[in-house]
């Protein structure tokens, strides 16, 4: 065995400490997009949405609920589509996001994951979720799961975004809601209480040093390689 290793070290230094403290930091309330996954008309996960929204709200979050009738199915019509336009600005508008989706034959919906996959991992250099924080929740027709939960933060992980510890899972939802659409008080009400506490709290840690924290070695390598080859072929034509 030898020292010898296969990184750049040139692009590769141990992470610096102070960078993980901000020169400034941001004043202005968190941002939190909010994306439910059924179309019905008493939607348990919009009625669940909307009670984490009015938590947040009193935490001092802005907030944006995304209505999803009218979204097309991914690629089945362009990404000039208004209502495709109207999510990614909310992505882009957002520093954290909640995703509550109902749990349809042992998965999420195809309503959430449609929302989801009109969010692209790359636009136009842009990433519109990488960095942002993600807070998962489900709601259930029968006996407590947690399949749809576990499904959000796959896609979370896949989208580069920073999923937090906690999650709620409400079983029997339909015993869960009064008549006018708030929320009960009970255990599976604290619970996203606790679940929203949670997401302001790594928001505001992590929403002024996410650049940092997602800058990576493998994209720092390609970004030098590529100007590297730029400079020889400047190099060759003079």
């Amino acid at each position: 065995m030898t020292d010898q290793v296969l990184f750049d070290p040139a692009i590769l230094a141990a992470p610096d400490p102070d960078r993980l403290e901000p020169p400034v930091r941001a004043a202005h309330p968190p941002r939190i997009l909010l994306l439910y996954g059924s179309l019905r008309e008493r939607s348990y996960s919009r009625l669940a949405t909307e009670e984490a929204a009015r938590i947040l709200q009193h935490m001092g979050c802005e907030t944006r609920i995304f209505d999803p009738r009218g979204l097309p199915l991914p690629d089945a019509e362009g990404d000039d589509h208004p209502k495709v336009q109207e999510l990614r600005a909310l992505s882009l508008w957002s520093e954290g996001q909640v995703w509550c989706s109902p749990e349809r034959h042992g998965a999420m919906t195809g309503v959430i994951k449609s929302q989801i996959d009109w969010l692209p991992l790359n636009s136009g250099g842009v990433r519109p979720t990488q960095g942002r924080t993600l807070a998962v929740m489900q709601v259930s027709g029968g006996s407590q799961s947690f399949n749809a939960v576990n499904g959000l933060r796959l896609l979370g992980r896949w989208m580069r975004m920073i999923t937090i510890p906690n999650q709620s899972s409400v079983p029997k939802a339909w015993q869960e809601f009064e008549a006018d659409g708030r929320m009960k008080p009970s255990a599976f009400y604290d619970r996203i209480v606790d679940v929203m506490e949670e997401l302001v709290k790594f928001t505001l840690l992590t929403r002024d040093r996410s650049d940092y924290l997602v800058d990576r070695y493998s994209e720092r390598r390609a970004v030098h390689a590529e100007a590297a080859a730029r400079i020889a072929a400047g190099a060759v034509r003079g």
